[in-house]
């Protein structure tokens, strides 16, 4: 039994371990660097690693091709663990580990999450690095792909949201 547990572990990780590597995904601090020097919109993907949905996720929609593809043209991708221990310096403010209760929590995810920890959020910051809109929850390919293009093409600014949705013509 334990030989077939490590076995579903290793296949699992391996998994997952690819399913990362299509996106390109970089620290919060190097994507903020790069959006001085080029300015794009960034997709943070706050995770845990306890978190199922999130690994979901990472294997089935972050793998797919044209999503991972269009994240990395038109975003700078960040995976942020929400109960991440390294500080972050974000606006000249450092954010560590808060240790509460068993885990704790990053205060940079909690900030951007407005104190709501949900596991995955993707969370979609402007050009000029201003929270747009956080999406708690797993999002399959066919939603991230619409999620995409509306935030990156700042259909946000001028469409509804049910209005773009009826209107999208899907690229899978």
């Amino acid at each position: 039994m334990k030989k077939l547990i490590l076995l579903i572990s290793i296949i699992f990780y391996s998994l997952s371990t690819n399913a990362q590597e299509s996106v390109k995904w970089l620290g919060f601090e190097e994507a903020i660097k790069l959006n001085k020097e080029n300015p794009k919109p960034i997709l943070v993907d706050i995770y845990t690693d306890w978190c199922g949905y999130c690994k979901k996720m990472d294997l089935n929609t972050y793998s797919n091709k044209t999503i991972a593809d269009y994240i990395n043209k038109n975003f700078y991708a960040v995976k942020l663990d929400g109960e991440g221990k390294k500080d972050i310096i974000f606006n000249e403010h450092t954010f560590k580990f808060q240790k509460e209760g068993r885990r704790g929590y990053h205060q940079l995810s909690a900030t951007l999450m407005n104190g709501k920890l949900s596991y995955p959020t993707t969370l979609f910051l402007s050009k000029e690095e201003e929270v747009v809109d956080r999406i708690p929850g797993y999002l399959d390919k066919n939603v991230m792909e619409k999620i995409l293009v509306y935030f990156s093409e700042e259909r946000y600014k001028t469409q509804k949201w049910k209005e773009f949705n009826n209107d999208f013509k899907s690229n899978l």
